[in-house]
């Protein structure tokens, strides 16, 4: 019987293969385990400072902020895949805090999308069956590390559409 809660003890504390990266976190040489989130509601974003959909920065930090305290954190991924983000990560940063105040998690610029997409994004689109089409696509993890689904760019962050699929995986 004790075999049997440590072998299940030992199991709930695996890292999902959703969550198993490392990444350094913007403007720092901190490299952080991306299993640290498990347990949570997970948005991940691909973000941009010099594109149309960039206003989004906004909701998502007031949906982490409303939000965090139930379970749920956005991670903002800075890329230059779509010519959007030339800035170098110490002036990202600035952006992100100055302009929007940004207090959710930001990770190095990363690739998202084709041969050259990060490890964690290729395992993001493989999941989905969709990876980014343009800056601030979505994807929804659940508290498992499960990938559950992927949004498009013009799904707001303040939208119905998005806001509800989180409360419904914050409540499970």
């Amino acid at each position: 019987m004790l075999l049997s809660f440590v072998m299940t003890d030992v199991h709930s504390n695996q890292c999902p293969k959703a969550l198993d990266f490392e990444i350094k976190r913007l403007g720092d040489d901190k490299i952080e385990s991306l299993c640290k989130y498990k347990g949570n509601v997970i948005l991940v974003v691909n973000t941009a400072s010099k594109c149309g959909f960039t206003p989004q920065y906004e909701g998502l930090e007031k949906l982490y902020s409303e939000k965090k305290d139930q379970g749920f954190v956005v991670l903002g991924f800075p890329s230059h895949d779509f010519y959007q983000e030339p800035a170098p990560e110490k002036d990202i940063k600035d952006f992100c805090n100055l302009t929007y105040d940004v207090k959710f998690p930001m990770f190095t610029k990363v690739n998202v999308r084709g041969e050259k997409a990060h490890p964690f994004y290729k395992n993001l689109a493989t999941e989905t069956n969709s990876s980014p089409k343009w800056n601030f696509w979505k994807y929804l993890i659940n508290k498992e590390g499960e990938v559950v689904k992927s949004y498009s760019m013009v799904t707001s962050p303040k939208g119905d559409k998005l806001t509800s699929m989180i409360d419904k995986l914050l409540s499970e």
